[in-house]
């Protein structure tokens, strides 16, 4: 008969961030160990509240299965000596199986006569396997951070303070250092009591009963109509971030939403400082008019009932409200300095001991920055922007309001510079030279702060390597695969010409020759720094599931050309499913093996028709004659490859009537040039001989 298990493990409050990967990482560890165990459930719910990871397991089946299994031994020759008696080998084999040499049996297994013995393992009930098991399920969990508490060595998460632990509505035994489980869950911190779980299934409703709403879902959606609610009530337009909402859920166990005020003279800061304040400091959620307006209230989340909630509102805005005074503090402060004056400042502030000050990196990436803006084709007016936004564009880092909220670097120094008459693109590429902040953040939206973006994570990644500090691992400290991975997301969304190790080059003769080099050796860095680039574009194409065969062909064969790059493995993924895609693969790279082994040091490809033996040497020299002046770089790629691949059945031909090796050595040469010529226009398109065709 099918049963429920509840597994409750009760904690100190973790931290929000924690909770909802540990409850789906209990979810997944109790259903490999029960696969594993041979019982069968139909589902697992899972519950979580900052005080408790639970899940419920639906469907249990009330005992293992049986197991029936044939296990082969050694063959009978060696199982049997020359008088037909038992060796040390099949004794110990059957006794290894649990059973006697007369258990044995022999059956031929491809002519051959090996022992066989017949095993059975009976199922064992549910509660014994549990019993056996669920220790390890949750003492064997991992979490970013882990503590320890007491006397005991043990870690965790958080302190675990009770064990709630059924089978249906019988207790599995579980006992923790100096904690047994039992049937006992604990109700709300304030509002509620210690709560008897009579059955597994009455779990959410017991728990309800002591003000905890356990289900993560249903929480979170009690939070949104809340929040809908007073928006609906006051005629506000309430815009609920996803990852806030996530937080302050897994904040509560009982969740009231309210509306607090602040001064509308607060509302002279900058938007993004206010909105820092609410959303990152206060987790609050921030209240605009119908225009997009900021309005001088919030909302925030309470956990607990409606009881006495104008104080808890009149709490909460004074905590915002010292924040609030600080920001303005800052704000009026920061603009009693020039802009030079903090880039000045910046002198003396370090990027870091080993490679040197905020302002050095800031001149290397000056020069970075007009050096890609001529290969990357910004108009004059772009030039001038990026120079001066290059200039200064670190200048906020050394401001009062940055340095009390951090997260604001480059928006305030947007913020600021428009404030100081900078040119508005001069401002936004500041902005947007951090970006992308994340793996999959937004990009620079200006083609200005696009290069200013490049160019500042070049130069980091640079530096760090001239100074031998590169990721390792899983370490990396400095985030230097963060901001590799950008800059490939960049030149993809760009479509910019980026050949690595040309680039790398150029830039380090460009800083050499404004002696910005500032002592850093960057010259043995550009191979490293080129495969580093590299690896992020493969893993661009892992993270979309490319076919490992196409990553490979086009890594391979790419000249480390990020753009050449992605334009080959675009094309070979969309035609990898045309019904003669396996036949052009096939003729390409037999045309590839032979030139790759010809041993011909010439410079001119001059093919020769008055040594051709048959037509479809002339078919093909004819074919491909137009195709050396139209299949250029400066063809699209999908154009390349469609017009090589109307040479297929003429290469087919050519290989179906040419003996290429002719013993003949002009002929054999004329061969070689001919087939040269059609290798270099594939090899445009990356090493095709890594592509697995069936």
């Amino acid at each position: 008969m099918a049963k429920t298990y509840l597994l409750e493990i009760g904690l100190e409050e973790m931290p929000a961030h924690v909770v909802t990967p540990s409850v789906l990482q209990l979810k997944q560890r109790i259903s490999s160990f029960l696969k594993d165990a041979r019982l069968n459930f139909t589902a697992v719910q899972t519950f979580s509240t900052p005080r408790r990871l639970t899940v419920q397991v639906e469907g249990l089946d009330d005992q293992q299965a049986d197991v029936k299994k044939e296990v082969r031994g050694p063959a009978k020759k060696i199982a049997q000596d020359a008088d037909g008696n038992w060796t040390k080998a099949a004794i110990g084999f059957s006794k290894g199986q649990g059973a006697s040499t007369d258990d044995i049996v022999f059956k031929d297994v491809k002519g051959t006569p090996y022992v066989f013995v017949q095993t059975f393992t009976a199922g064992k009930p549910a509660k014994d396997v549990l019993t056996a098991g669920i220790k390890d399920v949750i003492t064997k969990m991992n979490f970013p951070t882990m503590m320890k508490w007491s006397t005991y060595s043990f870690k965790y998460i958080r302190p675990i303070r009770w064990i709630v632990s059924l089978l249906d509505d019988e207790i599995v035994p579980v006992q923790i250092l100096d904690v047994q489980a039992g049937r006992t869950s604990r109700g709300h911190r304030f509002l509620g009591h210690d709560v008897e779980i009579k059955t597994a299934t009455d779990y959410e409703a017991d728990l309800a009963s002591v003000q905890v709403i356990v289900d993560a879902d249903k929480r979170k959606q009690l939070i949104r109509d809340q929040i809908a609610a007073l928006a609906k009530d006051h005629a506000w337009d309430i815009k609920v971030n996803e990852d806030l909402l996530e937080e302050v859920n897994n904040l509560v166990e009982y969740p009231t939403a309210f509306a607090g005020d602040f001064d509308a003279k607060y509302l002279t800061i900058p938007d993004e400082v206010l909105i820092t304040s609410m959303r990152d400091h206060q987790r609050f959620f921030y209240v605009t008019d119908d225009q997009d307006n900021l309005l001088p209230h919030f909302v925030s989340v309470r956990n607990g009932n409606a009881d006495h909630l104008k104080n808890v509102a009149l709490g909460n805005q004074k905590v915002l409200t010292a924040r609030l005074e600080d920001a303005a503090f800052f704000y009026h402060e920061d603009q009693q300095h020039s802009i030079q004056a903090y880039v000045e400042r910046l002198k003396k502030v370090s990027f870091h001991d080993k490679i040197g000050t905020m302002y050095e990196k800031m001149q290397r990436v000056m020069y970075i920055s007009d050096f890609l803006a001529d290969r990357f084709g910004l108009s004059e007016t772009e030039k001038n922007q990026l120079h001066r936004a290059a200039q200064i564009y670190k200048f906020d880092l050394v401001t009062g309001m940055v340095g009390e909220f951090p997260e604001l670097q480059g928006v305030m120094g947007e913020k600021y510079a428009e404030l100081k008459g900078e040119d508005p693109a001069v401002g936004q590429a500041i902005r947007e030279h951090y970006m992308p902040i994340s793996a999959d953040g937004d990009l620079p939206k200006s083609q200005v702060g696009a290069v200013l973006a490049i160019a500042d994570k070049l130069d980091s990644i640079s530096s760090f390597f001239a100074v031998g500090l590169t990721p390792s691992g899983s370490n990396d400290p400095f985030a230097l695969r963060r901001q590799a991975f950008g800059i490939v997301r960049i030149v993809r969304d760009r479509g910019w010409d980026f050949p690595i190790t040309k680039i790398e080059t150029a830039i380090q003769k460009e800083l050499a020759s404004h002696g910005a080099t500032f002592n850093l050796n960057f010259a043995d860095q550009t191979q490293p720094i080129a495969a580093f680039l590299t690896d992020r574009v493969k893993q661009w194409f892992g993270n979309r599931k490319l076919r490992y065969d196409i990553v490979d062909a086009v890594i391979k064969g790419s000249r480390q050309d990020i753009r050449e790059m992605f334009k080959a493995a675009d094309v070979l993924n969309a035609h990898q499913d045309d019904a003669d895609f396996k036949d052009t693969v096939e003729a390409f790279t037999r045309l590839l093996r032979i030139t790759a082994k010809a041993n011909l040091k010439v410079a001119d490809l001059t093919v020769d028709p008055s040594l051709f033996e048959n037509d479809a040497e002339q078919r093909l020299y004819d074919a491909v004659q137009p195709l050396e002046k139209t299949v250029t770089t400066t063809m699209p790629m999908d154009e390349r490859f469609t017009a090589l691949a109307k040479l297929r059945p003429l290469i087919a031909d050519y290989f179906e009537q040419t003996m290429v090796m002719s013993k003949d050595e002009a002929v054999r040469n004329n061969h070689i040039k001919q087939l040269l010529i059609i290798a270099k226009m594939i090899n445009v398109m990356g090493d095709l001989n890594q592509l697995v065709v069936k």
